[in-house]
């Protein structure tokens, strides 16, 4: 008698976000809708799926125990040696943090593929079942084995490792902010409880947002800096500050593409900045930035361990 082997199955992991979001009577859209509902009528003829209702919460209310909540159900799914692969249903506010995260945490060459919507199921041209119907297809895919946690997101499947929201209302809403391979670090100790801050830096601004966070207790602080990574005298002069008090500075941009480098000096300028020990993130941005630092922070990574995951290469 011949066996058949089982069709591979697929955990699908619905934690809110527009995808699962329907309009209330008050005209608010708000997460509502379970994983069941989200993969009705999903095209999977050569997979099983396994729905699991994790949370359903808009992403820009997610905490960094919630992200945490998420990776933990996504290793607990891979660890099922029944499963085959796993999407995650996620808002875009922060998929870019959560498939990061996740990324850092996991150790698996199981497929993991985020993805969600721009709009909901209501709206004149709904994008979640397409972009569903995309992470299961590369969830199927063999050669995703062994990629790290993915994002298929508007016709593109992009590395979780430098991912950036780049557009409020386009379909195709996610980018990579690099094209150089991604960094395969393995950071599983949990986030839950860390606290790390973005300081913005804007012209003619002073370091009162920075000395805030530093008097709040912070563990880390990623400074949202100009240009390539570039401030002001007196957000140099409280970097010392951050120095003397062990607290690790990383400097990001506004600039969403390009590689940062500390060249500029001047006093305010990143060479300044490096000068006091501030450690240039070269290409991930102020979000993904601020979760790697809390995922070293929290693994007790050393300043010069910080500085080697932060580097261009």
């Amino acid at each position: 008698m011949t066996t058949t082997a089982p069709l591979p199955l697929i955990a699908v992991i619905a934690t809110g976000g527009t995808i699962a979001s329907t309009t209330t009577a008050s005209g608010a859209t708000t997460p509502s809708l379970g994983a069941d509902a989200l993969l009705e009528g999903a095209d999977a003829p050569g997979a099983r799926l396994r729905p699991v209702n994790l949370m359903a919460v808009d992403s820009s209310s997610l905490t960094l125990g919630d992200m945490q909540s998420i990776s933990d159900e996504v290793r607990r799914q891979v660890e099922d040696d029944e499963v085959s692969a796993v999407i995650v249903l996620h808002g875009t506010d922060s998929m870019e943090e959560s498939s990061l995260l996740t990324d850092l945490q996991l150790k698996s060459s199981k497929p993991v593929i985020f993805t969600g919507s721009q709009f909901t199921a209501e709206s004149e041209a709904p994008d979640g079942p397409a972009n569903v119907a995309a992470a299961l297809a590369a969830a199927l895919d063999p050669a995703n084995r062994g990629r790290g946690v993915l994002v298929a997101f508007g016709g593109r499947l992009l590395k979780a490792w430098g991912l950036t929201k780049a557009s409020a209302d386009r379909a195709d809403a996610f980018r990579s902010v690099t094209d150089r391979p991604a960094r395969r670090l393995h950071l599983p100790a949990p986030v839950t409880g860390m606290r790390v801050d973005t300081v913005a830096v804007m012209p003619g601004g002073d370091a009162t947002h920075l000395h805030a966070s530093l008097e709040a207790g912070v563990q880390g602080i990623v400074l949202v800096g100009l240009g390539s990574g570039n401030a002001s005298q007196s957000i140099v002069s409280a970097a010392w500050e951050c120095q003397a008090s062990d607290i690790p500075l990383v400097v990001s941009s506004r600039v969403p593409f390009g590689v940062l480098k500390a060249s500029y000096g001047g006093g305010g300028g990143g060479h300044d900045l490096a000068v006091v020990g501030a450690i240039h993130a070269a290409v991930l941005r102020a979000g993904q930035a601020r979760i790697l630092l809390a995922a070293l922070l929290a693994n007790e990574a050393t300043s010069e361990d910080i500085a080697a995951a932060f580097a261009a290469e």
